[in-house]
């Protein structure tokens, strides 16, 4: 079930609006996120989604806060602190450092608490602050070193960027590691998907605003957003009977 919608600018990041999407009595809720440009002014929605208790439940809330599924948008390190801060339970994936060649960040050994780096062949240098994070440079450690070609090509050696915070990140990364991690991730993260998906293929508009104004095109997206929610109440075998509405 969708249980919160937020439009803003297309040019908003998703994770400036988690706060909005979170702000709801207790429930269950996943954050989630679709392009909703206007006819002259683009805008986007983040959706929160609920799914009753069964097989497609989204996501749970804890004593301390929200367990909460989104993807790598809400998956930046000041996002990740803030949610855990506030007490929520944020499971979004760190997107993997990529390189055009050679041996990525992700293959190294990063101990923030240490305030060193290991490479793959073994060596480890410490972490040199600078401005924003830090600096590892492995140096003349790289001339001899049988990887060094598959590492990189750099001639005063290979450097490794360390982020303000690192910790945070590493942390992360630690934890989507984990199996039953995984597991909670595949099971719920579709859900969110699905939803978005039945929001976006209906012929009247489902990417694109029918008005102009994030007031109007927010009222839009309101509407369809519960009627979705009581078609799939539908599908449910919602009734109504003597008692009152129920699910059959």
């Amino acid at each position: 079930m969708i249980t919160n919608v937020s439009v803003t600018p297309a040019n908003t990041a998703d994770r400036d609006v988690i706060e909005d999407l979170l702000d709801e009595p207790a429930g269950e809720r996943e954050a989630g996120d679709i392009d909703q440009p206007g006819t002259d002014e683009p805008g986007r929605e983040g959706l929160g989604l609920d799914e009753p208790d069964g097989p497609g439940l989204a996501s749970g809330q804890s004593e301390s806060g929200f367990e909460v599924y989104g993807d790598s948008a809400y998956a930046d390190a000041q996002t990740l602190r803030e949610q855990a801060a506030g007490g929520h339970d944020l499971r979004a994936k760190v997107p993997p450092v990529r390189n055009s060649r050679g041996y990525s960040k992700d293959q190294f050994r990063i101990d923030p608490e240490a305030g060193t780096v290991g490479c793959p062949a073994g060596h480890t240098v410490p972490i040199r602050p600078q401005r924003r994070g830090g600096q590892a440079r492995f140096g003349d450690l790289c001339r001899d070193c049988p990887l060094r070609t598959a590492c990189t090509t750099a001639r005063r050696g290979r450097v490794i960027s360390i982020h303000p915070d690192e910790a945070t990140l590493q942390q992360a990364k630690a934890r989507q590691r984990d199996p039953d991690w995984q597991l909670a991730y595949r099971t719920h993260r579709p859900i969110v998907e699905r939803k978005i998906s039945h929001f976006t293929r209906r012929p009247w508009g489902g990417r694109k605003a029918r008005c102009r104004g994030q007031a109007r095109i927010l009222t839009d997206v309101l509407i369809r957003a519960g009627a979705i929610n009581l078609a799939r109440l539908a599908t449910l075998g919602l009734r109504h009977g003597p008692g009152g509405w129920a699910i059959a």
